[in-house]
């Protein structure tokens, strides 16, 4: 866990004295989603005035930053228990500031932990349209209610007054509510917002065990004993292993240990470096699954937890979704084989390795469904999450 800053008594008043747009962003990738947002609405309406509980990326796009939200964050029951207080009186200032201040709209990013439970306090303040007030306070980036607790649809119908969705189907999730949802295209679909990810012949395998300690500790061994594996027909061979820093670093530079000589020719390094490219991947499911899939990249997406949380896990999706990997859920078929739990083996995802390797045929169809998938998540012109931002600013 991360050294929480000081909270101040009172956040910056706006530089204005008054505030158009509060953007609340909790995590990096909601930073860099809802910096391109802003910064497409101040090209459209230069003289916007933007406040943001966000990070760097917001406070380069000309937003005012009155907390950087995405320097500190808590994992584990202890860790979350001990950093209960500080919290506390965070959600408590943010609900002061924002209803001191009375922005028109607010946009909520993603982080539904925090964001939902904002859009009830606003409500229950009166500052929303939800609760009789003038303030729009709408959600960017839906909860997975698709594969989690969708119930949750009934509070946020009650809370908000709009969600703008980064998946085509999502919409039709709230269909039996009054809760204005619109699909307003993926980050990704928008050529200057393109993970770094590209497809290369003769580039090093991807290992993405993902960007949380815990999952990463379960899955990366199998990766690196698949490498193991496949090296050993393609000796000349390297692998690349992306990572967020500071615990998962930690955690695979101590696995890679412990696999010594087992492990050669497995490279680390952090995801803020840049692009990278590869010529097959092995991929946790998740957000990296579908930048894999977007960059035409073949190979597989793993998956291991715990046998219970396994259990427990597959029980609540049942009936709901077929496959873990987002490009797979999208196309509705396993255009990226699935090896998950019992199935995420080194022998089965070394055999994947060789075949993306060795066949054109895998790279062939990962390009066209790469197409495909950029087609799904594009939206024309006019219904942008920013000009969806717009429709809730006074004309």
């Amino acid at each position: 866990m991360s050294a929480f800053p000081t909270i101040p008594a009172h956040f910056a008043r706006p530089r204005a004295g008054e505030v158009d747009v509060l953007v609340v962003a909790g995590e990096h990738s909601g930073d860099q989603h809802a910096a391109k947002v802003v910064g497409d609405l101040r090209k459209a309406r230069p003289g916007l005035r933007i406040a943001a509980f966000g990070g760097p990326e917001l406070r380069a796009a000309g937003a005012q930053l009155l907390m950087d939200m995405t320097t500190f964050s808590a994992v584990g029951i202890v860790e979350i228990l001990s950093a209960y207080p500080f919290y506390r009186k965070l959600f408590a200032r943010m609900v002061d500031w924002t209803t001191q201040w009375k922005p028109k709209v607010v946009v909520l990013v993603d982080y539904p932990g925090l964001n939902l439970r904002l859009a009830n306090e606003l409500r229950k303040a009166g500052l929303s349209r939800a609760g009789f007030g003038e303030t729009a306070v709408i959600q960017y980036v839906s909860p997975q209610l698709w594969a989690w607790k969708p119930k949750r649809r009934f509070t946020m119908a009650r809370d908000l007054d709009g969600v703008g969705t980064i998946f085509p189907f999502e919409p039709a999730v709230y269909a039996d509510t009054k809760l204005d949802a619109r699909f307003v295209g993926h980050p990704f679909a928008e050529s200057d917002h393109q993970p770094g990810l590209t497809y290369d012949p003769e580039g090093p395998v991807l290992l993405l065990p993902g960007s949380r300690p815990k999952p990463v500790r379960k899955i990366f061994p199998a990766l690196v004993e698949a490498f193991a594996l496949f090296r050993q027909e393609h000796p000349k061979r390297r692998a690349l292993v992306l990572h967020t820093g500071g615990e998962v670093h930690a955690e695979l530079y101590r696995l890679l240990a412990e696999y010594g000589d087992q492990a050669k020719g497995i490279d680390l390094r952090p995801v803020s470096e840049g692009p990278a490219a590869g010529c097959a991947a092995l991929v946790s499911s998740g957000t990296m699954s579908l930048t894999v899939a977007l960059a035409g990249i073949p190979g597989a997406v793993v998956y291991r937890a715990n046998p219970l949380t396994w259990i427990v896990g597959r029980r609540l999706i049942a009936g709901r979704i077929d496959d873990l990997g987002i490009a797979n859920i999208l196309l509705k078929r396993q255009a990226w084989p699935e090896y998950l739990q019992g199935a995420c083996e080194p022998v089965p995802l070394a055999a994947r390795l060789r075949e993306c390797v060795e066949n054109p045929g895998p790279r062939t169809q990962a390009v066209a469904d790469a197409g495909e998938l950029l087609r799904m998540l594009s939206v024309p012109s006019g219904a942008t999450p920013a000009e969806w931002v717009a429709t809730f600013l006074p004309k």
